[in-house]
């Protein structure tokens, strides 16, 4: 269409698409900002004003005015338990972004009055207790009065599940149900299990249980799966690394996405990793899947990006930081050299799930080892995940071998569990990006959903930029902290180098993939608050529009209704958005009274080590005293 004087003319290299009057963000340092872009065959093609799109507009060139918005380049999870959260996601009530108990309590009664006999209310993840006005789990009562008859099982972080009466009963749990390694079955007096289970510190007691509840079929996960990706897209994700994780079996649990793929019908690109899921038989596995797939195979939707985030279960640490650091087996090693020397001489990569620096010195001594013949550092890629307590030493032999790291907003809901055990100086350097970028080392960011964070990226960059937990407490000093720029890239560029895409995405220059966003509101002057609040209005990959919303609404791509119709997506959605908060006077008055008090804690710091008086200040109203 005609707009601002921007006639189609008829052309050989018309464009498909032409945004104009944007405020983009291109990530390209040679050309950071631009007011138009164009896209032809899934590819950009001009950057600039208008004068640069014009003459790429012929009569068949959709043409669309972001009405000067923020536009920026399609975010990247680079952790992301993409292909099982598809699998899933209709199944499942979220209570991402639900502010108090209270409703979270009154969606799961109304689920269960509309689930049938024979299913499961589940809320498995995104969400943690600290982000309720009341600040505590659902208690047992209370399931059970929601739902008296529905099975109801509540995932609470790496910590905890919660089941109503009915959910014991379908799971198999009695008085005789042994407690599994690592976990508990909470029991009453009179030894019957009372609703609770714990991770103790494995979570595996609690991803079992789960596994228990009725699972979808046939097309049915094809349609959670696009109707996934589709609210992934309404927050601007264009790509995703799939981490893999338990209970996702190769190639059983992938054929959904594979098939989406050659159908055309995905709206994510994926690239995935492959994780040995029985203990004993990992070397097996990954010889195997060797002679069946090799990293880089497939297309730029859906390709195989390595092995990981477990490569032996025996080297896995647990992240449940409600209970101490677990130890590891001794002579692990053994196994885990044997598995990482089959990879690198077959020019696989990997990831590594490792919360704790002991894991990852452990691991770096089996990586220096191989060094040693010549396959570290080999241009391979590899990284660590998490990482949370790593320290400056490992990080230095990390970059010497070649390494890369991905980071989550694990402690954007867990960061209160953090602090209670480790204490405030290891929060604030839970994880220390600032000393990873420091070193020049690649750094992706990712969420780590969906049994834990939520999916939302915006909540992961509010937490990179601002410290700040869902549950308001600030845990990360301003030097572990970044700037925006830098939060984006992390989940942009640097996403794209771990999947050695950085010359066709995560910046928008001519010849890259045409994989952006036009925002709800202009992230880089938001006021902080409010960056947990941006949602996309319009996500283009490769110049499909596969989520348009707003003024943009009904131009995307349809897709089919949501499956099975009692659903709790097709009932409440996903994530439950709130409205950006603006800086009130309300949240101006909070914000001094937390500088007050991060100011009395610094100075009790400083008296418990004798260089300050220890009276209180007496700047102090003694109104106030205790």
């Amino acid at each position: 269409m005609p707009v601002g004087g921007l006639v189609p003319h008829a052309t050989d290299d018309a464009a498909d698409l032409v945004v104009r009057n944007a405020k983009i963000h291109t990530g390209d340092p040679h050309r950071p900002q631009a007011e138009a872009l164009a896209v032809t065959a899934g590819v950009i093609t001009a950057v600039g004003d208008d004068s640069d799109v014009a003459p790429y507009i012929g009569p068949a060139t959709k043409v669309v005015d972001a009405i000067g918005r923020r536009m920026v380049p399609g975010l990247n999870d680079s952790h992301l338990h993409v292909i099982r959260g598809g699998l899933n996601y209709v199944l499942e009530l979220r209570w991402d972004g639900v502010s108090t108990l209270r409703q979270g309590l009154a969606m799961l009664r109304d689920q269960a009055a509309r689930t049938p006999k024979g299913q499961w209310v589940r809320v498995v993840g995104g969400w943690s207790a600290e982000q309720f006005a009341e600040r505590r789990l659902p208690t047992v009562a209370e399931l059970n009065a929601a739902a008296p008859d529905t099975p109801v099982f509540v995932l609470h972080l790496y910590q905890s599940a919660v089941l109503n009466r009915a959910a014991l009963k379908a799971a198999g749990y009695t008085r005789e149900t042994p407690d599994p390694k690592g976990g508990q079955i909470v029991r009453g007096r009179d030894g019957e299990p009372t609703g609770m289970l714990l991770a103790a510190p494995s979570a595996l007691i609690l991803y079992s249980t789960l596994a228990k509840a009725p699972v979808l079929e046939g097309e049915d996960r094809k349609t959670s799966t696009r109707h996934f990706l589709r609210e992934l897209n309404r927050f601007g994700l264009t790509s995703a690394i799939d981490a893999a994780g338990g209970f996702q079996n190769f190639p059983d649990n992938y054929s959904t996405v594979v098939e989406l793929a050659e159908a055309g019908q995905l709206s994510l690109r994926i690239a995935y990793h492959l994780f040995p899921q029985t203990a004993g038989q990992e070397i097996a596995d990954l010889s195997r899947w060797i002679e069946m797939v090799r990293p880089q195979d497939g297309d730029s939707w859906l390709r195989l990006n390595g092995a990981g985030e477990n490569l032996t279960w025996a080297a896995a640490d647990f992240e449940n930081f409600a209970q101490p650091r677990p130890a590891h087996p001794e002579g692990y090693e053994v196994e885990f050299e044997k598995a990482v020397r089959l990879l690198m001489e077959n020019g696989w990569g990997f990831r590594l799930h490792a919360t704790y620096d002991e894991t990852i010195r452990r691991d770096l001594a089996v990586f220096e080892k191989l060094a040693a013949e010549g396959l570290f550092p080999s241009g391979k890629r590899w990284l660590f995940d998490h990482a949370e307590t790593v320290s400056a030493d490992s990080l230095d032999r990390i970059a010497a071998l070649g390494g890369a790291l991905s980071v989550q907003n694990r402690l954007s809901f867990q960061g209160e569990a953090f602090l209670r055990r480790y204490g405030p100086g290891a929060a604030a350097d839970a994880p220390p990006i600032g000393a990873m970028l420091r070193r020049g080392l690649t750094v992706g960011a990712g969420t780590d959903a969906t049994r834990v964070s939520t999916y939302n990226p915006w909540v992961a960059l509010h937490w990179l930029i601002t410290g700040r937990t869902v549950g308001d407490l600030v845990v990360r000093p301003p030097h572990n902290r970044v700037d925006r720029s830098t939060a984006l890239a992390m989940f942009t560029e640097a996403g794209a180098r771990l999947t050695g895409e950085e010359d066709v995405k995560g910046v928008l220059r001519p010849g890259f993939f045409g994989d952006f966003a036009v925002l709800s509101e202009d992230y880089f002057t938001v006021p902080e608050p409010d960056i947990a609040h941006i949602e996309a209005l319009l996500t283009v990959v490769g110049g499909r529009i596969v989520y348009a919303t707003g003024e943009y609404e009904g131009i995307d791509e349809e897709l089919p209704p949501v499956s099975p119709a009692w659903s709790p997506v097709a009932h409440f959605g996903g994530y439950q958005a709130t409205p950006p908060t603006g800086l009130s006077g309300t949240r101006q008055a909070e914000l001094l009274g937390q500088a007050v008090a991060e100011s009395e804690q610094h100075r009790q710091w400083r008296a418990r080590r004798g260089l300050t008086p220890h009276t209180a200040s007496t700047v102090f109203d003694p109104c106030f005293a205790l």
